[in-house]
């Protein structure tokens, strides 16, 4: 039984890039309230993380970050990786909250394609509902469309000079069949597709793999990019392709007449993590016995 790691895996730039931002705000803010409009990154051990440190992370599912700031009166509050809209800026600047931004700056690039277009006609974008990276740019105009399945594409009503794009993190499959889609019904449309370059290297080594039974993928349920990964390994013919948040996840079953073992992780996975994923898989292979492995919070970021 052999283990392959796959790269690249784990962080990307943008949530290494929020960690540090939200950890230089607390040290150059030790005494004030610092609150995280949502989770900071899709993983429930780096929010835990945060929270260590004395910084919340605020959050309720089926609450928009505009609804969350109603929640936050005092103190600093810091946008996540996954963007916002003017509106909620304006928001939080007339409420008296110090703004510090984390915003990725793909996801940056993207709101500035949508915002240079929708004064000359719409924009179909290509997300997953409810995603707060989706919910940042779908809220910057009634001429931006959100579409999630072909389903959303024919109920798309007549529209003007469409430009499409998408978020940033979803599966390169999805976009090209939902792009394609797009185009059957709006000929002309211009395509600027924005999957980011790490969301896009990851998904292809994992298509790229060959000879392996079963696949690991380390990250939160909520990870949409975790679960792009875990699909794309099921799709590109691995047979087994399991989502696990630790190695205590890890079952005797899962490993049943495996010969080659892949452990790969989404970009909002701690190293950490990962690492005890392979000791784990590492012992089980010297023994045949699976072991508990404590999760060391102190360890996240």
């Amino acid at each position: 039984m052999d283990i392959i790691t796959v790269s690249p895996r784990g962080y990307c730039k943008g949530v290494i890039r929020a960690i540090n931002i939200a950890k230089k705000t607390k040290q150059d803010n030790p005494t004030s309230k610092i609150t995280i409009l949502g989770m900071i990154v899709h993983n429930k051990y780096v929010v835990e993380a945060c929270e260590n440190l004395g910084i919340v992370c605020l959050d309720a599912k089926g609450k928009t970050r505009l609804e969350l700031l109603d929640e936050i009166n005092e103190g600093i509050v810091l946008i996540t990786a996954h963007g916002v809209s003017d509106q909620v800026i304006k928001k939080a600047k007339d409420k008296g909250l110090t703004i510090v931004d984390a915003t990725c700056v793909d996801v940056i690039k993207t709101h500035d394609i949508v915002k240079n277009h929708i004064n000359n006609g719409d924009v179909i974008y290509i997300g997953k509902k409810t995603h707060p990276e989706a919910e940042g740019v779908i809220a910057l105009s009634d001429k931006v469309h959100l579409v999630s399945c072909k389903e959303d594409i024919d109920n798309l009503k007549e529209l003007k000079n469409v430009l499409i794009t998408n978020q940033t993190t979803m599966s390169l499959l999805d976009i090209d069949y939902l792009i394609k889609e797009c185009l059957i019904k709006f000929k002309d449309a211009k395509v600027y597709e924005e999957i980011c370059n790490a969301t896009r290297v990851r998904q292809e080594a994992i298509k790229n793999l060959e000879n392996i039974d079963v696949l690991f993928v380390v990250g939160d349920i909520s990870s949409n990019n975790s679960n792009q990964l875990k699909n794309i390994a099921l799709d590109s013919g691995i047979k087994k392709a399991f989502l696990i948040e630790t190695s205590n996840d890890i079952t005797k079953d899962m490993l049943n007449d495996v010969v080659s073992i892949g452990v790969t992780s989404g970009a909002s996975t701690p190293t950490y993590l990962t690492t005890q994923v392979i000791d784990v898989l590492n012992h089980y292979i010297e023994t045949k016995e699976l072991i508990h492995l404590n999760v060391d919070i102190s360890k996240i970021i």
